[in-house]
């Protein structure tokens, strides 16, 4: 390690000292990195094991580097969803003594995909709208927090399943900025929309130049849906709406509203007028939070989930509830009986080697649909543990493997992406050995903490 090298961070981890800081980025050796799928980036970015986990180091210049990391501290604090920022590495120089570029490190988020690798993978229109959605949520959340981003697109953005849809999460901050308390002006709001617009039709044409989009897809028209949708939900939860002073339930259906939007009110102003027409009210939310179903999960059962998972788990927490006799018993006590005879048992259903197709609490959603699919078809209720088994026999095998995926080396990731074919035989993989030693090793930690490691999340706490 270079003696003038400096390593900025919370806490650091002195596995960061080995890694190869004098050689540039570029040229780090194979044996340290994490063959990740790599969104487009103005920077060399590269994915790194360390300790067990995967970091992404981005070489950037040092003032830069220096405020993109405060940037993503404050957000974190301040609960948006981005990337966790892990280090700043300056001083570099290579053996010779040349200077080299500061690195920024961060969090990998697990799980997460750029929008190229999503499209890769299913190549259907409807893929490019459930994106779009995605990112006017995570755009409008900012903004609530008076954070202007600068550059706002697809690229800078990773995303993550979230009950068949997508939630995304900020993975570059380098040309953002804070405005706390309120001071986040309308004129940045509307450049920050109109960037992302022009983005997203420059990213969507490029995707059907390289024939991972349809060419039947209005690029134009899905690239104003980040405009139309962004302006609906910031119109629902920021707006005033005025009524007349019989009307007050309409307080309590605004607040309904919001919470099934997923947020929460912190704040209300209200205020009354009197006009020729009689006294009437106005009333605005002034403080939205984001994440009410993943809040209100995490308080019942510690797992930490996505907020559309959350939506799922509390609906079938609730039927639960009421299918069993248990409407007088507190939720929190019913979901510690739900969580130990429904969720953990349905994920304990599927075999270990299964288990990486995608995260658990997206296979507890999608063992929900299919359940309410075979239930239709059948024309009665189907047990749990039936739709579990003809889940795991007939639509998880046919699933990605993600982490196999995220595993593959570029080459072989390429060739995932561009060259495989419905029906074609498919070669042996070279990992199949490592990835059976993984499985050895999933079970073993299965035995060890049943419940921790089926869930496969955060806890409260952790």
């Amino acid at each position: 390690m270079p003696q003038s090298m400096q390593i900025t961070a919370a806490t650091i981890d002195p596995a960061l000292l080995d890694l190869p800081w004098e050689t540039p980025l570029e040229d780090w050796p194979m044996d340290v990195l994490a063959a990740l799928p790599r969104g487009l980036s103005r920077h060399i970015v590269r994915f790194v094991n360390l300790s067990e986990r995967v970091i992404a180091v981005k070489e950037i210049g040092e003032s830069v580097a220096h405020r993109e990391y405060e940037l993503l501290r404050d957000l974190q604090r301040l609960g948006a969803p981005c990337v966790t920022p892990t280090a700043v590495v300056t001083g570099r120089t290579d053996l010779s003594g040349e200077e080299l570029n500061c690195a920024l490190v961060t969090e990998h988020l697990s799980y997460s995909l750029p929008y190229r690798a999503l499209f890769s993978q299913y190549m259907r229109p409807e893929t490019a709208t459930r994106l779009i959605d995605a990112l006017a949520v995570l755009l409008v959340r900012l903004h609530l927090l008076g954070f202007y981003w600068g550059d706002v697109s697809l690229s800078n953005t990773l995303f993550r399943r979230d009950a068949g849809a997508f939630a995304a999460y900020l993975v570059d901050a380098e040309t953002g900025e804070l405005y706390p308390e309120g001071g986040l002006t309308e004129g940045k709001r509307l450049y920050d929309i109109d960037v992302a617009r022009t983005n997203i039709i420059g990213e969507l044409m490029d995707l059907q130049a390289g024939a991972l989009l349809e060419q039947s897809v209005d690029t134009i028209e899905v690239g104003d849906r980040i405009v139309s949708r962004y302006t609906e939900l910031w119109d629902v939860l920021t707006a005033p709406e005025e009524f007349s002073l019989g009307e007050r339930w309409r307080v309590r259906r605004r607040i309904e509203r919001l919470n099934e939007l997923g947020f929460d009110v912190g704040e209300l102003k209200m205020e009354t007028l009197a006009d020729g027409s009689g006294a009437r009210m106005v009333i605005q939310p002034k403080v939205v939070d984001a994440g009410h179903y993943h809040r209100q999960i995490m308080r019942l059962t510690g797992l930490d989930v996505e907020e559309r998972q959350g939506q799922r788990m509390l609906n079938d927490l609730e039927a639960f509830r009421a299918t069993t006799g248990r409407e007088s018993q507190p939720l929190e006590q019913v979901a510690h009986v739900w969580l130990a005879q429904v969720f953990e048992p349905t994920l304990e259903a599927v075999p270990v080697e299964l288990r990486r197709k995608i995260e658990p609490a997206e296979i507890f959603h999608e063992v929900l649909e299919h359940r309410w699919y075979m239930s239709e078809a059948a024309g009665h209720d189907v047990t749990m543990e039936a739709a579990v088994e003809d889940y795991v026999r007939t639509v998880l095998p046919e699933h990605w493997d993600e982490q196999s995926y995220l595993s593959l080396g570029d080459t072989q990731e390429m060739a995932a992406i561009f060259d495989g074919e419905e029906g074609e035989d498919e070669e042996p993989l070279s990992d199949d050995e490592e990835f059976a030693a993984r499985d050895e090793e999933t079970a073993e930690q299965y035995q060890l903490n049943p419940m921790g490691f089926t869930a496969g999340m955060k806890f409260k706490g952790e």
